[in-house]
């Protein structure tokens, strides 16, 4: 459905993404993911036909991206980072038009647009100006025109951006139900997101493709360990006792009285732990355990830090 190989984009002198290699099957729903300024929005203007590559291949539906454009188009849904909407005209109106520039046959027009306003759950809105609607229902529009030509592949780029927790969870909800019906690429760089609506992740780090696995592989990589929560009554240093015990794998010390701890998954290993901090007389307020998730995966890949998990 789509295949990237060797992909680079250049900026002058600075290399936005390099030798990209990435297949992604009929009906699969993937997860793009990368801190911001890892080249997720590079490879997704490539994908779509609004940007060339300096050097590699995309294509889309067998299509080469660049040597059959139109032909991609056709096959392709495109909610950019900030959706191209025509503030004063009728959300009805404005998908139609949206639908003819997409070279959706007359007859099928009403239907296409009926069918991204349901989709989309904005048909009690249509006849609103958009310029009048909050911004997640922007998103709403933004969406329905990427749907409006029933495309067979739908690219949906930092979806959520700048919504309040509630529309994000609408956003969400869509993009759940949208699953199975399109091959979707959900690029972002915020993790619940994918968790939430995806079945396989692409991480992209500095333009470099650092993972792609699976959601279930993906949290096993970290499979075995558990992140400890400790705090201390006083002011110790007991890093290094700490470090000394076997299967301790990493500490890092936020203050001399909170550290996380990575560390393999036994429980007498906690209890060997919490005798240490006892022992030396640092006082234990706090000993909690959490199992690592998906945001210590993609932190670990990313930046090469853990981060607290369960907080």
């Amino acid at each position: 459905m789509i295949e990237v190989s060797h992909l680079s984009k250049n900026y002058g002198e600075r290399r936005a993404i390099t030798d990209l290699n990435f297949k992604i099957d009929k009906g699969d729903v993937v997860g793009f993911l990368g801190p911001n300024g890892a080249g997720k929005s590079t490879t997704m203007k490539i994908i779509t036909g609004f940007m060339a590559p300096t050097s590699g291949e995309a294509r889309v539906c067998g299509y080469d991206v660049f040597l059959n454009p139109i032909e991609v188009k056709k096959r392709i849904g495109y909610l950019p980072e900030t959706p191209p909407l025509y503030l004063d005209m009728l959300v009805d109106d404005y998908l139609k038009f949206v639908a003819e520039l997409k070279q959706v046959p007359k007859d099928k027009i009403k239907d296409y647009v009926d069918m991204s306003l349901e989709k989309a759950q904005l048909t009690d809105v249509r006849r609103r100006l958009i310029k009048n609607l909050s911004k997640g229902f922007k998103q709403r529009v933004g969406i329905a025109q990427a749907l409006v030509s029933n495309p067979e592949v739908l690219v949906l780029d930092e979806p959520t951006v700048g919504l309040d927790p509630k529309q994000v969870a609408e956003i969400r909800n869509l993009i759940r139900q949208l699953k199975g019906e399109h091959t979707v690429i959900l690029s972002t760089h915020i993790l619940p997101e994918v968790q939430a609506s995806c079945d396989k992740v692409i991480i992209i780090h500095e333009g470099k493709i650092v993972a792609q696995e699976s959601i279930a592989d993906i949290a096993n990589l970290n499979k075995g360990f558990i992140m400890l929560t400790l705090k201390t009554r006083k002011s110790q240093d007991i890093k290094a006792n700490l470090k000394a015990i076997a299967g301790v794998e990493e500490i890092e010390e936020v203050n001399n009285q909170y550290y996380r701890i990575k560390m393999n998954e036994d429980e007498e290993l906690i209890e060997k732990v919490a005798s240490e901090v006892i022992r030396s007389g640092a006082g234990l307020v706090e000993l909690t355990p959490a199992r690592a998730n998906l945001e210590d995966v993609f932190l670990k890949l990313t930046y090469g830090q853990e981060t607290e998990s369960g907080v």
